[in-house]
């Protein structure tokens, strides 16, 4: 398994103004830095199962994934990994969706992230704190 990557989805949470919901990490990898809500899939998980429960987990929201876009396919490479240990580097491939959804529904948990914030593209792109890998969805 060291030298399989791991697939995950992160989600593109847009208000009915175009503003993205970002969250300050609070883990490996890009611990310290404003990125989009996400997680891993988990091995023998559906797509279908796995958004579900990323978007249960992360937005406190009840969400099919087939109602919502898929932005695209990217890949991030980390030095680290989500256990914090530099002896093994991460390589993900990243389904990334857009979701359009009204603030006042989210039930935001702080496991992963300490803040939140709501940012629209322009500040994303050229925010010093925001991941490169966030700004490369915009």
């Amino acid at each position: 398994m060291a030298n399989a990557p791991l697939i995950a989805i992160d989600l593109i949470a847009e208000d009915a103004q175009g503003a993205v919901l970002l969250g300050l990490r609070n883990n490996p990898p890009a611990k310290g830095y404003w990125f989009v809500p996400g997680g891993r899939i988990r091995k023998n998980e559906s797509l279908d199962a796995a958004f579900a429960r990323i978007a249960r987990d992360e937005l406190g929201l009840r969400v099919q994934r087939n109602r919502h876009r898929l932005a695209g396919v990217y890949e991030h490479f980390y030095d680290t990994n989500f256990n914090g240990t530099a002896e093994a580097s991460t390589h993900y491939v990243v389904l990334a969706y857009r979701l359009r959804i009204t603030p006042e529904a989210l039930r935001l948990p702080h496991q992963q992230h300490s803040l939140y914030q709501w940012m629209h593209p322009d500040r994303i792109t050229r925010h010093p704190d925001v991941h490169a890998y966030t700004k490369a969805y915009f």
